[in-house]
């Protein structure tokens, strides 16, 4: 699965088609497919979308998610079950709303749209599935979402009380087990997903400017907090070089030459993955006529000799120095174009709660790392080093 982000305006929703037709017409089977509530793809594809997979090319089909109607739909299903488990002395624990009440509840869409994109992914049906995500911090805060839900759901109803519940003489308790267990599973499967760095990369888009490279820095360090493969960077929309004379093309060479400068600073940026460049066209790529042109105007933003040394794990533990009690350990996490200033770090029992730009992760520590302390932190302008120390009320003697 390969994730397309970037700010409104940066030409996210048609780069992202475009590679998926690239993809397509290289023999492989493609699913493009929108979770943004405000689907372009459609338009972008000049095709007209119903509510499941349209097919759009040879191995290229499209699917704009319907996040409200999957909402409905799911819950509708969820309140009748709901309502047969009623009716017992545990009923007054699952009064659910009415499903009117949860349309526009803050992520719940979000969830179920990528829920769903989870589901098309493990169907086996397609080889490559390719994400129009919504613009930057909706993305990220979708992303999120999966994690902060089973997170909370399991802290509302641990696994063991759950247990305890699925195993009394209630049959109808049981089935509410079974149903809470079933939607924590699917919001896990997400979370997996999203997580297992073989299968799911990010393509951040951006542009030219100022705005867009401002953008870029904190999409950079969202993508790094939220351990997501990045596999590239395109910038798209510099002007081209028209190589004439008057007065146009003097105005047309001066922009050229701010936006030369902005791609510069993010090629020295970004090293560690390919960056693309992509010139606008004189008109709107519409259709697949024009979308099967732009990847062939793709020119490299860099020397393929100058690139980086590609990805880097996420989160590297280590051992620093002593034995027993008298040990450091460290924990190593990858957080390039982080402003240092946003850093936090907190602790919530047996997790690390690191913050940058404005975003909060929570990452579970290592089981040797839990029966530590943190004894100090500092970030070296590409990693957070978090030292801890045993605690020794807690370490094994």
């Amino acid at each position: 699965m390969r994730l397309f982000l970037g700010k409104g305006g940066s030409g996210r929703t048609t780069l992202a088609a475009a590679t998926a037709l690239d993809v397509a017409r290289g023999g492989g089977s493609v699913l493009l497919v929108s979770i943004d509530q405000a689907h372009s793809l459609a338009d972008v594809l000049a095709v007209e979308a119903g509510p499941d997979v349209t097919a759009v090319a040879d191995g290229l089909d499209m699917l704009e998610v319907d996040s409200l109607g999957l909402l409905e739909q799911r819950y509708a299903a969820l309140h009748r079950l709901a309502t047969v488990a009623g009716g017992h002395e545990h009923a007054g624990q699952f009064d659910l709303p009415a499903p009117e009440e949860l349309i526009g509840l803050p992520a719940v869409q979000e969830l179920l749209a990528l829920t769903e994109v989870a589901h098309l992914a493990d169907a086996g049906r397609w080889h490559t599935v390719i994400v129009d995500a919504p613009a930057s911090a909706d993305a990220f805060r979708m992303l999120a979402s999966p994690r902060t839900f089973s997170d909370y759901m399991d802290r509302i109803w641990p696994r063991h009380s759950r247990i305890t519940a699925a195993t009394g003489s209630d049959p109808r308790l049981m089935m509410v087990v079974a149903l809470y267990d079933r939607i924590l599973g699917g919001i896990s499967a997400v979370r997996d997903l999203l997580d297992d760095r073989a299968r799911t990369s990010a393509t951040l888009v951006t542009t030219p400017d100022r705005a867009g490279f401002a953008e870029l820095r904190l999409l950079r360090s969202w993508a790094a907090l939220a351990t997501l493969r990045l596999d590239a960077v395109i910038v798209n929309g510099i002007l081209p070089d028209l190589g004439e004379d008057g007065a146009a093309a003097e105005w047309i060479a001066t922009a050229r030459t701010a936006q030369s400068a902005v791609l510069d600073e993010i090629c020295a940026l970004v090293t560690e993955v390919p960056i693309a460049v992509c010139e606008r066209r004189s008109s709107e790529p519409i259709g697949l006529l024009s979308l099967g042109e732009m990847t062939q105007h793709h020119r490299g933003g860099r020397d393929p000799s100058q690139q980086g040394s590609g990805d880097v794990e996420p989160v590297r533990i280590g051992h620093d120095m002593g034995t027993g009690v008298d040990a450091v350990y460290t924990m190593r996490m990858h957080l390039p174009l982080a402003d240092p200033a946003s850093l936090t770090l907190g602790r919530v029992d047996d997790d690390l709660v690191v913050g940058a730009d404005g975003i909060r992760r929570r990452l579970p520590l290592a089981s040797g790392l839990r029966r530590c302390t943190v004894s100090e932190a500092e970030f070296d302008g590409t990693d957070l080093l978090v030292r801890f120390v045993p605690d020794p009320a807690v370490w094994p003697q």
